[in-house]
């Protein structure tokens, strides 16, 4: 019997479903995967898949797929919803059996986390079982349709900044709050930050193949980092007057003057990021320039939010309020763009694909052809926000060229054709005893 086997690489996927050997339909075997986690649960829970009559429910299953395109018969471990229920049962009355013994849990219901563990392996298994197609068609369907939104986003977004960066700088001037002029500060450099987030989009879609085989999706990532730093060095800047100010008007007592257009005008500069905050969120998974959007209006609301409290706070309470305030968001408009910088940095770098997207792939190479007998090695990662593939996969040594070459290639272009996967390569071999086909190199 012959299993699939998969290198002891860290990011090697696994499918996690897989934890029975399964004969396909093509008399093909597949052998266990190295790690699963379901095998937690499968103990006290093996007699559930197999249901009784009355607690089938046809409509609750997965979609009805062919056994050629289900080999592994991953379908029949779809939990139904009554199954999930009676889970979610047991151990609401487990968790009452130990309320009883302890008073403290009494009152508590939380959900049941092996009812949410199959829950998300229902979902899962559907997202294997799709054809690649369908993933190819409900990505075009979903940026088509959320097309209109997306470009409103975006060009709202620019706009409001720059109607938002004119209002808080008059706020900051005629009121002379140092907490007003961090969060102007930070509203200045949102139409320059929407500036370079639209001409980077607009830079990978018109690429030269010739001069950039690769294409420019990564000059996304470099435009956010080189924005994160920028605001990084304007809050240190704004940090080094208000600490000034604190030492120049130490022992005094007096609070400063309350300007009531000017907490009005940061006001109104809120509420339009918090409009834009809900607006973007229901698209931001969609696009990663939405996505940056989204994390700027987050920003804004705390930054603006803080910055109306500690203004107030220095012309009601005490004026230390005001530059400490300021130095506060200072400090944490720091942390959030170097928090960003550090994700952009790592999708450079080159991090590993979620879980989730190693088992698609995985799943997809392995049942993509009759003539693949075994997966050696399965590796994706990110070249900016984009993924690159690696799979290797172990064909009969006696196949002729021609027959190794078309069924690569052909996996090759189904990869290649998943939403977010950039490049992928195919590498065919007839055994997988030998070493790795590539070494890790550790000096620059």
């Amino acid at each position: 019997m012959e299993s699939i086997h998969m290198n002891t690489h860290p990011t090697h996927a696994t499918l996690g479903m897989l934890h029975q050997p399964m004969e396909s339909s093509s008399g093909l075997h597949y052998g266990q995967a190295k790690t699963s986690a379901v095998e937690e649960h499968t103990a006290m829970d093996d007699g559930s898949r197999h249901r009784s009559a009355p607690g089938y429910d046809t409509e609750s299953q997965a979609p009805a797929y062919s056994s050629q395109a289900d080999p592994l018969d991953l379908s029949r471990r779809v939990k139904t919803q009554a199954e999930l229920d009676s889970i979610t049962a047991n151990s609401a009355r487990k968790r009452d059996n130990i309320a009883y013994c302890n008073p403290v849990n009494l009152g508590r219901k939380p959900a049941s986390k092996v009812a949410g563990f199959y829950e998300s392996q229902n979902s899962q298994i559907e997202r294997l079982l799709k054809p690649v197609h369908e993933h190819v068609r409900e990505a075009k369907d979903s940026q088509e349709s959320t097309k209109f939104k997306y470009l409103i986003a975006v060009y709202g977004s620019f706009g409001a900044n720059i109607a938002l960066s004119i209002i808080q700088l008059y706020a900051a001037i005629s009121s002379g709050s140092l907490s007003l002029f961090t969060t102007a500060a930070d509203s200045v450099f949102d139409p320059l930050s929407n500036v370079t987030l639209i001409l980077c989009n607009k830079a990978v879609t018109k690429v030269d193949p010739r001069k950039f085989p690769a294409g420019r999706a990564r000059i996304e990532n470099a435009g956010n980092i080189v924005f994160a730093f920028l605001m990084v060095c304007v809050s240190f800047i704004l940090i080094a007057f208000s600490i000034q100010d604190l030492v120049q008007h130490a022992g005094q007592s007096e609070t400063k003057s309350f300007y009531l257009p000017s907490v009005i005008a940061v006001s109104v500069a809120f509420t339009t990021k918090l409009c834009l905050f809900f607006y973007c969120w229901g698209i931001k998974g969609e696009y990663s320039q939405v996505r940056i959007l989204w994390e700027d209006h987050r920003n804004d609301l705390f930054i603006n939010g803080f910055g109306i409290l500690t203004s107030v706070g220095g012309s009601k309470l005490v004026w230390w309020l005001d530059p400490m305030g300021a130095i506060i968001l200072s400090v944490l408009i720091s942390c959030l763009w170097l928090h960003t910088a550090y994700e952009e940095f790592q999708l450079l770098i080159g991090i590993t694909a979620d879980t989730e997207t190693l088992q698609l792939i995985t799943y997809v190479s392995m049942t993509h052809s009759d003539a693949i007998k075994q997966i050696d090695t399965v590796r994706a990662w990110h070249s900016g926000p984009r993924l690159v593939v690696e799979v290797d996969i172990v064909m009969d040594p006696e196949d002729t060229l021609r027959a190794t070459h078309d069924v690569a290639e052909e996996l090759q272009m189904k990869l290649e054709s998943l939403p977010d996967v950039e490049r992928a390569y195919v590498h065919v071999d007839f055994e997988t005893t030998h070493k790795p086909e590539h070494f890790l190199k550790k000096e620059l």
